[in-house]
């Protein structure tokens, strides 16, 4: 079975018929109940912030660095599968650069490329681990409210809502939050006045938490 949310492709009679062709049960979500499909989404985002930082960190270069997003990924130790999906799905460890000089390809392949490959596996690494640490505290956040201290740095979310909308990349890929801001005054029990840089003069600087 594939669960999905109700999409108009997915909803359509094409996308119904290769279902059935291909002999897979389509279960869609339940409408306005996103948990339903919680695991999917929450993988989504995972890669959606990979893939931000993929963009932030390599440039205009980061669809080459695509095979290293997949190979961290793959990778990466998922508590729910108790193992890595690459070890879930061929039944053993992956071979990584580390590794490779244990069977001779060090003679085949440039060090310097091992060396560079290896750099940026740990960087999309570590961002993953963010990614993964800030879902959680989203969550902590939902059960309890976040109190903060005059004095103290924030990050700002980056919203059409809020004003802040463009900051040298767009839409789906553009980052979620910018640089920490210094918290001048409390307002109330769940708004804080922001110390915004000459650039963001026009925004209003009172957010809600």
């Amino acid at each position: 079975s594939i669960i999905s949310d109700r999409d108009s492709h997915f909803m359509s009679r094409f996308w119904r018929s290769l279902q059935k062709a291909l002999w897979t049960n389509l279960d869609m979500s339940t409408a306005y109940h996103p948990q339903t499909d919680g695991q999917s989404e929450r993988t989504i985002q995972t890669l959606k912030d990979m893939l931000r930082t993929c963009v932030v960190n390599f440039g205009s270069s980061w669809d080459r660095h695509l095979p290293l997003v997949e190979f961290s990924y793959n990778n990466s130790y998922h508590t729910s599968i108790k193992a890595t999906p690459f070890e879930a799905l061929y039944g053993r460890k992956c071979r990584s650069p580390v590794c490779w000089s244990e069977v001779g390809d060090n003679q085949l392949t440039d060090p310097e490329l091992i060396r560079e490959t290896m750099e940026k596996i740990v960087q999309i690494k570590n961002r993953l681990l963010i990614a993964r640490s800030r879902q959680k505290s989203h969550t902590d956040r939902i059960t309890k409210p976040l109190e903060f201290e005059v004095g103290d740095m924030v990050l700002l979310k980056v919203s059409p809502w809020n004003g802040v909308i463009h900051f040298g990349k767009h839409e789906k890929l553009s980052p979620r939050y910018i640089k920490p801001f210094k918290i001048l005054v409390k307002v109330g029990l769940m708004a804080y006045k922001l110390e915004l840089p000459k650039e963001l003069q026009g925004i209003y600087n009172t957010f809600h938490v």
